[in-house]
């Protein structure tokens, strides 16, 4: 079976995530993830280019160095805020009544009514996405797409959810990667990417919102009989929690958002002893001294202002009844203790983390099943289901028979008649000699061991050596045989 890569970056405004994942069949196995701070983004959209390509082009160069690929290509994520919905219909006339509906159909139903929507102002929108909610056929309506799949009719219409964003935060993300040299292979709506990564089918057939809390944006998607309902987004995420640490606390931003993610926490008065630590900011004399709990109490109001804007707009979807399975917290905003907690005393909703389903293996840390991976990860397992092509190319590794074609060192050997001539070869350690020559045999009782000049021998140390210590040899054996012969005279 075919092995192939798929690389996803998601463009979020505190950090971009990089995901590397090997395909082979049904088996997604992740086998590179990291997250780098961003720059030049603000609120998911692309502000500044230029300040995103460096850090960008970084975060890739470092992940083709550790795997030893080059990524050519790349799924990525659309922005979530400047986000409206709107409702759009297509029917058409069947060739064939008599036979099935395919999926096919549906497909291109969905296609008709994204050209066919008449966008307002055609230069600053665009459409990022559509959700089929219901369809029609001869006797039936209100169809779900899996019970309209087989059946026959002579029409076929659909109802969907338009996404219209804006067009300027998608041409700034082609400007980046074009820079870098990197292809975009598609780009994904990620509420409903996100979804179908964290939730189950009984959560979004029964009724579920999924909050998804980013640095610069906070999403929510409303599903209910197992289709995305109802969208909406907020404009403001942690950053602003990171924004009010600096302000009250007189520090830079990077150490606000250190001390944010290392103390922070909802709900001062649950946090029992914890509460009465004292931090000590050492960054001029004398130094700064915080509460832990002053500092959650600056989190805890902020954190409310996020929770009422997603009340707000769930009571504007009309579906607040419809939550059978509540809420359901993720992104990188959802790790903040005792937030969850927070969330289900002021909505009353059942209130869980979304966290990546095992749908997957991994071969990295255990930051790929956090909350703030749930964006690259979705955006993998969409671009498998789409049989995307593959993203990388692999160094060129030399096949058997080339490797044994590729000439052996040479070993430099001397004999004794060259060492007579002079000539002179490569120096080697007196361990690597002893190693060549082996151990010396032991003499047998009653016998002599007269010296003998190897017919070969692999190089000493130098010629000179060699024959300076061979001929001090055979004048001690001869010494040795004049003072036996005159013993025994």
């Amino acid at each position: 079976m075919e092995e192939k890569y798929i690389a996803s970056i998601d463009l979020g405004t505190s950090k971009f995530g990089l995901c590397v994942a090997r395909i082979k069949g049904d088996d997604v196995q992740i086998v590179y993830y990291k997250e780098t701070p961003s720059d030049g983004i603000r609120a998911s959209i692309v502000s500044n280019p230029m300040k995103a390509t460096a850090p960008l082009r970084k975060a890739i160069k470092d992940a083709e160095d550790q795997l030893m690929i080059k990524i050519l290509q790349v799924v990525i994520g659309l922005p979530r805020s400047e986000v409206r919905q709107e409702t759009a219909s297509a029917e058409v006339e069947r060739f064939d009544p008599d036979e099935y509906i395919t999926g096919e159909e549906i497909d291109q139903l969905k296609e008709m009514a994204i050209e066919s929507y008449p966008l307002d102002n055609p230069a600053q929108e665009t459409i990022y996405g559509a959700v089929a909610q219901s369809f029609s056929i001869d006797d039936h309506i209100q169809l779900l797409e899996s019970q309209v799949v087989g059946t026959l009719s002579s029409t076929l219409e659909g109802n969907f959810k338009v996404f219209v964003g804006n067009r300027r935060a998608v041409t700034a993300v082609d400007k980046i990667f074009n820079s870098i040299g990197v292809a975009i292979a598609k780009k994904y709506f990620l509420p409903d990417v996100v979804a179908k990564t964290v939730l189950n089918e009984n959560e979004m057939d029964s009724g579920v919102a999924l909050v998804d809390i980013g640095g610069g944006v906070t999403s929510l998607a409303i599903y209910q009989g197992g289709i995305m309902r109802h969208y909406a987004s907020i404009p403001f995420g942690g950053k602003v929690i990171t924004g009010d640490i600096r302000t009250e606390c007189a520090i830079n931003e990077d150490l606000a958002e250190k001390i944010k993610l290392k103390f922070g926490a909802c709900l001062p008065a649950k946090l029992a002893s914890l509460s009465e630590k004292v931090l000590q900011i050492r960054l001029c004399d004398p130094y700064k001294e915080v509460s832990v709990k002053y500092l959650s109490e600056i989190i805890d109001s902020r954190c409310r202002e996020i929770i009422d804007a997603v009340l707000y707009e769930i009571q504007e979807s009309g579906l607040q009844d419809c939550l059978r399975s509540g809420i359901v917290l993720t992104g990188g905003g959802a790790s903040m203790v005792n937030l969850t907690t927070l969330f289900k005393e002021v909505s009353g909703y059942d209130v869980r983390h979304g966290y990546p389903r095992f749908l997957f293996t991994a071969e990295v840390g255990a930051a790929i099943y956090d909350t703030s991976a749930t964006s690259a990860i979705g955006m993998v397992l969409a671009a498998k289901d789409d049989h995307m092509p593959d993203c990388v190319t692999k160094p060129e590794v030399p096949s058997e028979a080339e490797a044994a074609s590729e000439p052996e060192e040479k070993v430099t050997e001397i004999t004794d008649r060259e060492i007579e001539k002079g000539k002179t070869g490569t120096l080697i350690s007196e361990e690597e000699f002893g190693e060549a020559v082996g151990p010396a045999k032991p003499e047998k009782p009653g016998r002599k061991r007269r010296p003998k000049t190897p017919s070969k021998v692999t190089w000493t140390k130098t010629v000179g050596d060699f024959i300076k210590n061979f001929t001090l040899n055979i004048y001690d054996e001869m010494n040795k045989d004049d003072e036996e012969e005159n013993s025994n005279k």
